[in-house]
C-alpha cells in the first residue's frame, strides 16, 4: 500500500506526541488506567501549544445509514495525527489495526 509522504508538521507533532507520552509514562508509571493517560497526555500537549481533542466521535456509514456511534478516537491532534492509548499487560496484535 503506498502512502503519502510524511509532512514536516506531522513529523514535528508526532516528535511531540512520543516526548510527551515519555513524560506522562515516566511520570506516572505502569498499572493506571487508560483516561489517566489521556487527561495527562493532554495537558502535555496544551502545554507545547498543540492543538487537541478527546474522545473524538467517527461516524461510521452502514446500509446507507450513518452511525454516529461508530468510532471513537481517543486524541486527535491537529486534526492531523490520531493517538490511540493502551493501557494493557500485553499488546495484543489486534491494537495495531
Amino acid at each position: 500500500m503506498l502512502h503519502a509522504p510524511v509532512s514536516d508538521r506531522e513529523e514535528l507533532i508526532a516528535k511531540e506526541i512520543v516526548d510527551s507520552v515519555y513524560i506522562v509514562h515516566k511520570t506516572l508509571g505502569p498499572g493506571l488506567l487508560e483516561n489517566i493517560y489521556e487527561v495527562c497526555l493532554c495537558h502535555e500537549l496544551h502545554k507545547r501549544g498543540l492543538p487537541h481533542k478527546r474522545q473524538v466521535v467517527v461516524p461510521i456509514q452502514y446500509d446507507g445509514i450513518t452511525f454516529d456511534e461508530g468510532l471513537r478516537l481517543d486524541v486527535l491532534v491537529d486534526n492531523l495525527v490520531i493517538c490511540e492509548l493502551k493501557s494493557v499487560e500485553i499488546m495484543h496484535p489486534v491494537f495495531t489495526a
